[in-house]
């Protein structure tokens, strides 16, 4: 292991004039990131050898850098004629110090547990296992990993497209020399998605070029920057609202937020906003805001269209859990297909990272006696079920503090049914709940509150819950009836319908079943008369679809006591997914995805989940919750239900979206925006701009659309970015989701997330918004 941190050989003078070089470059970036002279930074930009982990025998050392850009990391290939491996920093997900991937768990040893680190990627693009000499170097290369990856995610908008734009500048300054000609001009234009003809070219080129140099250099270039980057839009508000000597006063932001914003706002909240945003100290010490502050505000939090104040929990989690709607997974140990895609612990921690709060785990008999996670009767991979649960247990309460549910698929024996329960109570410990809370027999379910950092399992029970308090317990185990989603599996195996069929059920895992004991579900009648609250059912895709159409009003008083789980066909062998707006539309609770797979769909459940802090529970509207109830989304009727508004949108502009086709230098997006609506049925709708031809940088559309509301409680506005296409589909540029209830009126920009629901940092769209009660 001698090659660690060894740099290429270089003479002194040119080892010391490299140094000074990444030290200007790290000064230079490191000013725009906010870590100028980081010393984290330098250890970064000079790099060193680290060990890539692929296999028991694929162990190579490989030199790791990052680039000048600050951007983008790099190491060597020794594949002939191959080039530098490359990703951005904008595509790690996360930096784990230790053995906690797969790969480095089978193919290393628990000895050097200290000089291992991975690098997990947003996605699907397999992690990157890595070791070092010693632990301090492991600590190095963590910390600053973590430091430029916060950094990055907290820069100001502005600063991210700052950055982006001068990273851009470094790619198209091909020789180096810091200076632009007419042709790397041309090709920049190109590489921030922007298509102009060569006069336009040559003429933004002739008005910067001052020293006559046919070049761009130092404040030549910045003055290209900021011709280019102009918003017309921008300058349009802000003149009209600039009343005070060519700026915005304190009174003249506090008439903007009234008037434009529609926010109930004080002479108080003026001078926060310029004390938060104004970069100017001498207009920050007057009171005013320069237009330079007023981007700024609308790029930041107080300017986005998601209200600031969702952005952490704020609604009452003291209810019964059933009065939620709760963020959760379908096979969720699968990083792809069903029918050959592999099984991993990643896909749970991916899952849990993302505020899921209900998983499912389809356990089978394993070798050597332990348990299996896979999907049974195909060609998906098998991972062990204590080391998903050990996953479980390190992540479940990372991004939530919310309970987690534990979906069990149970098809093992008893044998390896009891090492299921032994494994559940020994690793998740204190946090599994093993009774009711509270001494006596409960009458509904607690609250996401009170099950804070706890676990559920559901799964079948071989008796009542009460039976714990009547001393009435049974002391062996017992037979119940096979879970509805294995039933169904079966059913799509064998031409002929199979007789339902029973297992043996370990009483050890019986009894950790409380409060979700599955079900078999006959009809509502039954339920209500025959069910206790903790009895829950689970419904194939079909059935839910059919009961919302036919019985939706009853669908939603069951699940006012009740929890009802949906779940994909079985039939979707490529693990895509149904709509969920129609099963919360009737209230149901766990309406598991394939969060695996990249779809509208997951885009809803993003968009659903956003608000309360993203912490997996959503408060569910006081008409889902109330027995006199009578609400049906499918035929509107007069109740509390019914707060008809009228919704403007205009659609006025984009900045800096994403190339579709990397590969083709060339290539440059026309952009369109589709704005939706999906809701109840009166509500769902669609309306889409025009596009722009050959400018993905700065588009702008100026249309105007309005929709009428009918159930504002159940709405989800999602507003979707295409690269028109008149020969084939449009493609995917972006989209972002929320509910109606989260938008702020005015001018605002909206994030762009990709097609996986990351933000693609330099990219957002601008609109202004109008949410008005109907005449």
């Amino acid at each position: 292991m001698s090659c660690f941190h060894k740099r290429p050989k270089r003479t002194k003078s040119e080892e010391q004039a490299f140094l000074e070089h990444l030290k200007k470059v790290a000064k230079e970036n490191g000013k725009r990131l906010g870590l100028e002279g980081d010393s984290d930074l330098q250890f970064l930009l000079l790099g060193g050898k680290l060990v890539k982990v692929r296999s028991k025998s694929w162990k190579h050392g490989r030199y790791f850098k990052l680039e000048e850009d600050c951007q983008t990391f790099s190491h060597e290939s020794k594949k002939a004629f191959k080039q530098n491996h490359t990703f951005s920093i904008d595509d790690i997900e996360s930096v784990r110090k230790g053995r906690h991937s797969e790969g480095l768990k089978k193919y290393t040893d628990a000895s050097v547990e200290d000089l291992c680190f991975s690098i997990i990627f947003k996605g699907r693009k397999k992690n990157l296992d890595l070791m070092a000499e010693s632990p301090e170097d492991v600590n190095k290369w963590v910390s600053s990993l973590e430091k430029i990856i916060n950094n990055m995610h907290n820069l100001s908008n502005q600063k991210k497209s700052e950055h982006w734009i001068f990273s851009c500048i470094r790619k198209a300054d091909k020789n180096g020399d810091n200076m632009m000609t007419l042709k790397e001009v041309k090709h920049f234009l190109r590489q921030i998605n922007v298509e102009v003809d060569d006069s336009y070219a040559a003429d933004l080129f002739k008005k910067c070029d001052t020293s006559n140099s046919d070049t761009l250099e130092g404040e030549e270039i910045k003055q290209f920057y900021e011709m280019l980057t102009r918003r017309e839009e921008i300058d349009i508000i802000y003149g009209k609202y600039a009343q005070t000597e060519g700026q915005m006063s304190d009174r003249d932001l506090l008439n903007f937020l009234l008037n434009e914003q529609r926010e109930q706002a004080t002479a108080e909240d003026a001078h926060r906003l310029i004390e938060k945003y104004e970069v100017d100290k001498t207009a920050k010490q007057n009171n005013c805001m320069t237009k330079d502050g007023f981007l700024m505000y609308l790029q930041q939090d107080d300017g986005c269209i998601l209200n600031p104040a969702h952005r952490s929990v704020y609604q009452d989690m003291n209810q019964p859990l059933n009065h939620y709607y709760i963020s959760s997974s379908h096979n969720t140990y699968l990083m792809a297909d069903q029918l050959k895609g592999p099984s991993s612990t990643e896909a749970y921690i991916k899952a849990l990272m993302k505020s899921c709060r209900c998983v499912e785990l389809d356990c089978w008999d394993g070798a050597n006696g332990e348990p299996v996670i896979y999907h049974g009767h195909t060609l998906t991979s098998k991972v062990l079920f204590k080391d998903v649960i050990k996953a479980i247990k390190d992540y479940a309460f990372k991004t939530s503090q919310y309970p987690v549910i534990l979906s069990l698929e149970n098809h093992c024996t008893v044998e390896q049914q009891k090492l299921m329960a032994r494994h559940l109570v020994f690793f998740l410990g204190d946090a599994l709940v093993k009774k009711p809370l509270g001494d006596t027999m409960p009458t509904n379910f607690p609250s996401p509150e009170a099950l804070k950092g706890k676990f559920l399992i559901k799964g079948k029970r071989l008796n009542k819950l009460d039976s714990i308090f009547t001393n009435n317990n049974v002391i062996e185990d017992g037979t119940v009836s096979e879970e509805d989603e294995a039933a169904e599996c079966k059913e799509n195996s064998q031409k002929e319908k199979p007789k339902k069929s029973n297992i043996k059920l370990d009483k050890e895992l019986s009894d950790i079943v409380i409060y979700c004991k599955s079900v078999h579900f006959n009809s509502f009648e039954h339920a209500r008369e025959n069910q206790a609250f903790y009895e829950m059912s689970s419904f194939k895709e079909s059935k839910a679809f059919n009961l919302a159409e036919t019985s939706a009003t009853a669908f939603m008083h069951h699940n006012m006591d009740k929890l009802s789980r949906i779940y994909p066909a079985g039939s979707r062998t490529d693990s895509s997914n149904y709509n969920p707006v129609p099963m919360w539309n009737v209230g149901c609770q766990i309406v598991a995805l394939n969060f695996q797979t990249n779809s509208k769909e997951m885009h809803l459940n993003q968009g659903r989940f956003l608000m309360n802090g993203f912490c997996g529970y959503i408060l569910k509207p006081e008409f889902q919750r109330n027995l006199s109830s009578q609400f049906n989304p499918n035929a509107l009727t007069e109740g509390s239900w019914l707060k008809k508004k009228i919704f403007h949108v205009m659609v006025i502009s984009a900045q800096q979206l994403p190339k579709i086709n990397k590969e083709k230098q060339k290539s440059i997006v026309d952009p369109l925006v589709k704005v939706e609506i999906h809701g109840v049925q009166a509500d769902n709708a669609s309306k889409e701009t025009h596009h722009i031809e050959n400018n993905g940088f700065n588009p702008m559309w100026n249309k105007k659309f309005q929709f009428d509301i009918s159930v504002p409680e159940l709405a989800l506005v999602r507003f979707l970015l295409e690269d028109h296409d008149t020969a084939s589909q449009n493609d995917f540029i972006g989209q972002y989701c929320l509910p109606l209830t989260s938008v702020q009126n005015g001018y605002r920009h909206v994030p762009v997330l990709n097609k996986r629901g990351d933000n693609i940092s330099s990219a957002s769209l601008f609109v202004h918004l109008m949410l008005l009660d109907a005449p």
